[in-house]
């Protein structure tokens, strides 16, 4: 069956949660300005979805973009949606793949990207196995997971979420994987208090679009959280590199 035959996303809370992040555009690109030091020029990005962080990083330069997902629905998203970008391709992906250093060998891929898709994955291990063997010699994996195992709560049941990570749990899955982290910090410390207000208090399914516009207004304000490196965060980024 063709990826056009599908007319609905198969993830459905995933599908509202993304439609709501693409309305905070300088919240993703706050995210993209933290991670792109250390995104290279030619980049395949894991669980794309329907292009939120895409865009940021073929604004970001990137000279060719292979954008994945494992769901149709989104591919038939990306394709239509960057349709007349020709650095751009679509294809699929589901994690782990061990096929997938033959599949993309030929794009020469030096950067793979998976922002918040890792906590997805049942074998969290296999994945970050799989994007190791994608880049060239050197590549680097950028990871972007929830953080904070207390913060678990009805939003992240509902979403999919098999874990959320610790720096040393999160650091000890990319050693298994055979990858050397070269940077694993926190992101987002605000973000702490309303995501356990929201999942583990109100109990909500879905991040609450009215505080996510507020939220999203607050931005410049909450870049600034660099200066005050506190030891938490709502997310924690990893950079890696295959041994």
């Amino acid at each position: 069956m063709s990826d056009r035959a599908t007319i609905a996303p198969g993830d459905h809370a995933g599908a509202e949660t993304l439609e709501i992040m693409s309305a905070a555009p300088r919240y993703n690109a706050w995210m993209y300005d933290v991670i792109s030091p250390w995104i290279g020029h030619r980049v395949l990005e894991v669980g794309s979805g329907i292009g939120n962080m895409s865009e940021q990083i073929l604004a970001g330069g990137a000279e060719h973009l292979v954008l994945t997902d494992m769901d149709a629905w989104y591919r038939e998203q990306l394709r239509a949606k960057f349709a007349d970008r020709r650095e751009v391709r679509v294809d699929a992906l589901r994690l782990p793949d061990p096929t997938a250093r033959a599949r993309f060998g030929d794009h020469r891929i030096d950067t793979v990207v998976a922002l918040n898709v890792v906590e997805h994955i049942e074998h969290d291990v296999g994945a970050l196995r799989t994007m190791g063997e994608i880049v060239v010699p050197g590549g680097r994996i950028v990871v972007l997971v929830p953080a904070i195992e207390s913060l678990y709560g009805e939003m992240d049941r509902e979403l999919g979420h098999f874990r959320r990570y610790t720096r040393p749990t999160l650091r000890n899955a990319f050693r298994l994987a055979g990858l050397r982290v070269e940077e694993l910090f926190w992101f987002n410390r605000v973000g702490v208090a309303a995501w356990w207000f929201n999942g583990r208090i109100r109990r909500v399914k879905r991040i609450p679009a009215h505080q996510l516009k507020r939220f999203d207004a607050l931005v410049p304000i909450l870049r600034l959280e660099r200066l005050l490196p506190l030891p938490f965060g709502q997310s924690l980024i990893a950079i890696g590199t295959p041994k």
